[in-house]
Protein backbone atom coordinates (compact mmCIF):
# COMPACT_ATOMS: atom_id res chain seq x y z
CA UNK A 1 0.00 0.00 0.00
CA UNK A 2 1.15 3.28 -1.15
CA UNK A 3 1.65 6.46 1.56
CA UNK A 4 -0.41 9.17 0.39
CA UNK A 5 1.68 12.84 0.13
CA UNK A 6 0.49 13.97 3.35
CA UNK A 7 1.87 10.58 5.25
CA UNK A 8 4.68 10.01 2.55
CA UNK A 9 8.32 11.83 3.20
CA UNK A 10 6.79 12.79 -0.76
CA UNK A 11 5.36 16.50 0.21
CA UNK A 12 7.52 19.45 -0.09
CA UNK A 13 7.02 20.41 3.21
CA UNK A 14 7.35 17.22 5.50
CA UNK A 15 10.50 16.62 3.31
CA UNK A 16 11.72 19.96 4.31
CA UNK A 17 10.70 19.42 7.77
CA UNK A 18 12.74 16.22 7.75
CA UNK A 19 15.62 17.66 6.19
CA UNK A 20 15.78 20.40 8.82
CA UNK A 21 15.31 17.77 11.71
CA UNK A 22 18.34 15.48 10.67
CA UNK A 23 20.72 17.13 8.09
CA UNK A 24 22.94 19.09 10.95
CA UNK A 25 23.29 15.74 13.54
CA UNK A 26 23.24 13.25 10.37
CA UNK A 27 26.51 16.07 9.31
CA UNK A 28 28.03 15.58 12.87
CA UNK A 29 27.88 11.87 13.05
CA UNK A 30 29.55 11.71 9.58
CA UNK A 31 31.89 13.50 10.06
CA UNK A 32 32.68 11.69 13.43
CA UNK A 33 32.55 8.42 11.61
CA UNK A 34 34.61 9.31 8.99
CA UNK A 35 36.67 12.43 10.26
CA UNK A 36 36.36 14.84 7.55
CA UNK A 37 33.93 17.80 7.60
CA UNK A 38 33.65 18.21 3.53
CA UNK A 39 33.12 14.38 3.46
CA UNK A 40 30.47 14.96 5.88
CA UNK A 41 28.65 17.15 4.11
CA UNK A 42 28.71 15.34 0.78
CA UNK A 43 27.20 12.42 2.37
CA UNK A 44 24.09 14.39 3.80
CA UNK A 45 23.58 15.86 0.22
CA UNK A 46 23.74 12.66 -1.45
CA UNK A 47 21.78 10.84 1.40
CA UNK A 48 18.72 13.26 0.81
CA UNK A 49 18.82 13.24 -2.65
CA UNK A 50 18.81 9.49 -2.66
CA UNK A 51 15.69 9.86 0.13
CA UNK A 52 13.77 12.22 -2.43
CA UNK A 53 13.76 9.61 -5.15
CA UNK A 54 12.77 7.16 -3.15
CA UNK A 55 10.46 9.18 -1.12
CA UNK A 56 7.89 7.34 -1.99
CA UNK A 57 9.18 3.62 -0.71
CA UNK A 58 10.79 4.62 2.53
CA UNK A 59 7.91 4.74 5.65
CA UNK A 60 8.11 7.93 7.77
CA UNK A 61 8.86 6.10 10.57
CA UNK A 62 12.47 4.62 9.11
CA UNK A 63 13.32 7.25 7.39
CA UNK A 64 16.12 8.50 9.56
CA UNK A 65 17.40 4.81 9.69
CA UNK A 66 17.32 4.77 5.91
CA UNK A 67 18.85 7.70 5.86
CA UNK A 68 21.79 7.15 8.02
CA UNK A 69 22.43 3.64 5.92
CA UNK A 70 22.47 5.20 2.90
CA UNK A 71 25.12 8.17 4.11
CA UNK A 72 27.07 5.63 5.60
CA UNK A 73 27.67 2.87 3.09
CA UNK A 74 28.09 6.05 0.38
CA UNK A 75 30.93 7.42 3.41
CA UNK A 76 32.60 3.60 3.07
CA UNK A 77 32.37 3.47 -0.60
CA UNK A 78 34.04 6.77 -1.01
CA UNK A 79 36.83 5.84 1.67
CA UNK A 80 37.64 2.28 -0.53
CA UNK A 81 37.45 4.57 -3.27
CA UNK A 82 40.26 6.88 -1.66
CA UNK A 83 42.07 4.11 -0.06
CA UNK A 84 42.65 2.74 -3.58
CA UNK A 85 43.18 6.02 -4.84
CA UNK A 86 45.88 6.78 -2.08
CA UNK A 87 47.99 3.26 -3.08
CA UNK A 88 48.12 4.02 -6.28
CA UNK A 89 48.94 7.70 -6.86
CA UNK A 90 50.57 8.36 -3.93
CA UNK A 91 48.50 11.25 -2.30
CA UNK A 92 50.74 13.43 -0.06
CA UNK A 93 48.63 15.39 2.25
CA UNK A 94 48.99 19.25 2.65
CA UNK A 95 49.17 21.25 5.61
CA UNK A 96 48.62 25.04 6.12
CA UNK A 97 52.02 26.17 6.26
CA UNK A 98 53.06 27.89 9.83
CA UNK A 99 55.10 30.45 10.53
CA UNK A 100 56.99 29.77 13.84
CA UNK A 101 59.99 30.54 15.24
CA UNK A 102 60.98 26.48 15.81
CA UNK A 103 63.38 25.11 13.86
CA UNK A 104 62.96 23.82 10.19
CA UNK A 105 63.85 20.30 11.63
CA UNK A 106 61.38 20.15 14.55
CA UNK A 107 58.63 21.82 12.03
CA UNK A 108 59.17 18.94 9.76
CA UNK A 109 59.31 16.49 12.40
CA UNK A 110 56.18 17.41 14.14
CA UNK A 111 54.53 17.59 9.98
CA UNK A 112 55.38 14.09 9.43
CA UNK A 113 54.65 12.93 13.27
CA UNK A 114 50.80 14.65 12.53
CA UNK A 115 50.58 13.08 9.03
CA UNK A 116 51.64 9.33 10.96
CA UNK A 117 48.68 10.09 13.26
CA UNK A 118 46.10 10.89 10.69
CA UNK A 119 47.16 8.06 8.49
CA UNK A 120 46.99 5.88 11.77
CA UNK A 121 43.42 7.16 12.70
CA UNK A 122 42.32 6.55 9.40
CA UNK A 123 43.18 2.90 8.80
CA UNK A 124 41.25 1.94 12.34
CA UNK A 125 38.89 -0.29 11.41
CA UNK A 126 35.65 1.94 10.64
CA UNK A 127 34.35 0.87 14.29
CA UNK A 128 37.23 1.45 15.78
CA UNK A 129 38.07 4.79 14.11
CA UNK A 130 34.17 6.09 14.85
CA UNK A 131 34.50 5.25 18.66
CA UNK A 132 37.99 6.60 18.71
CA UNK A 133 36.97 9.72 17.37
CA UNK A 134 33.92 10.28 19.36
CA UNK A 135 35.68 9.59 22.55
CA UNK A 136 38.96 11.81 21.71
CA UNK A 137 37.94 14.20 19.64
CA UNK A 138 33.81 14.80 20.20
CA UNK A 139 34.51 13.55 24.20
CA UNK A 140 31.39 11.86 24.14
CA UNK A 141 31.29 9.02 26.93
CA UNK A 142 31.13 5.44 26.49
CA UNK A 143 27.70 5.49 27.42
CA UNK A 144 26.94 8.31 24.78
CA UNK A 145 28.50 6.51 21.80
CA UNK A 146 27.05 3.10 22.31
CA UNK A 147 23.46 4.76 22.30
CA UNK A 148 24.42 6.69 19.65
CA UNK A 149 26.29 3.37 17.46
CA UNK A 150 23.91 1.32 18.76
CA UNK A 151 25.80 -1.17 20.94
CA UNK A 152 26.44 -1.78 24.59
CA UNK A 153 28.70 0.25 26.51
CA UNK A 154 31.02 -3.37 26.80
CA UNK A 155 31.57 -3.26 23.25
CA UNK A 156 32.49 0.42 23.28
CA UNK A 157 35.25 -0.09 25.60
CA UNK A 158 36.45 -2.97 23.99
CA UNK A 159 37.06 -1.30 20.36
CA UNK A 160 38.50 1.79 21.90
CA UNK A 161 40.96 -0.71 23.89
CA UNK A 162 41.65 -2.10 20.25
CA UNK A 163 41.76 1.24 18.88
CA UNK A 164 44.07 2.69 21.53
CA UNK A 165 46.47 -0.20 21.37
CA UNK A 166 47.13 -0.11 17.72
CA UNK A 167 47.48 3.66 17.98
CA UNK A 168 49.96 3.38 20.60
CA UNK A 169 51.68 0.62 18.82
CA UNK A 170 51.51 2.48 15.69
CA UNK A 171 52.74 5.71 17.40
CA UNK A 172 55.94 4.07 19.01
CA UNK A 173 57.26 2.85 15.24
CA UNK A 174 58.38 7.08 15.10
Amino acid sequence: MQNSKETSLCGDRTYELFFKAQARALRNFLFVKFGEMDLAEDLVQEAFVKLWKNCDKVNPETAKSYLYKIAINLGISTKRHDQVKFKHQNIVMHQNDIVTSESPEFLMEETEFKEKVKRIIANLPDRQRQVFMLSRIEKKTYKEIAELSGVSVKAVEKLMHKALLKVRSEIGDI
